[in-house]
């Protein structure tokens, strides 16, 4: 059985998601997408009795990146990232830091994904579907036995990420949503970085891009 939590962290409350196989009150590994603050994440490992073996990063700006040297610190956690947005873990300009003037503690990278790239962590098979347009190194993470999409600010509820941000492409997030995730068959629930799930089905009819034809 795949267990998913979600919990608000950061200061733009970022969906960050703790993933595991396994009844509860037993000692686990998981995966930890987009945690923004460490201590309220492993505050919650502790709660649950999970040990955290990988942080996977949906895309580098600091909202979303913001726990993740401190956590990777603690645990040991493999870090992984698309090579596109690597540049974010170190430098606070590239992850947008220095525009609102928060802090940013620089990590290390283990493994860059790539676009259909497969990886199994704490038991559960991911694949990468590379999805530019909010940044350039945007990806999901799929986990096709269970039928879930990490979505990161590529796909929202009836919305999508901002585009007019540095390495924001309006018309690359359209060929994103319109042709990597609203092609994938059958429904999948759909985990995003802000604000509320929704599946696939749904999005496929009520996106706001599919009215406008633009994602802007």
């Amino acid at each position: 059985m795949i267990n998913i939590r979600s919990i608000p962290t950061g200061p733009l409350a970022v969906n960050t998601y703790i993933v595991w196989y396994g009844e509860a009150g037993e000692t686990h590994d998981c995966v930890v997408i987009d945690p923004a603050n460490s201590h309220k994440v492993m505050n919650e490992l502790e709660r649950l009795g999970l040990n955290c073996t990988a942080i996977l990063i949906t895309h580098g700006h600091f909202d979303h990146i913001m726990g993740v040297a401190k956590l990777r610190d603690k645990t040991g956690a493999r870090v992984y990232i698309n090579e596109l947005d690597a540049a974010s873990m170190t430098d606070s300009g590239a992850s947008l830091a220095t525009m609102i003037g928060v802090k940013v503690d620089p990590s290390q990278v283990d493994v860059f994904v790539k676009d259909n790239m497969e990886f199994t962590e704490a038991g559960i098979r991911f694949r990468v579907i590379h999805t530019p347009g909010h940044t350039k190194g945007g990806v999901c993470y799929v986990i096709e036995d269970e039928r879930v999409i990490f979505s990161g600010d590529t796909l929202f509820y009836m919305s999508y990420g901002r585009t007019d941000l540095p390495g924001g492409d309006s018309a690359a997030l359209f060929d994103s949503l319109v042709y990597r995730l609203f092609t994938l068959k059958g429904d999948y629930r759909v985990l995003p970085g802000h604000d509320r799930e929704t599946t696939l089905e749904f999005e496929k009819q009520f996106n706001m891009c599919l009215s406008s034809g633009r994602c802007e």
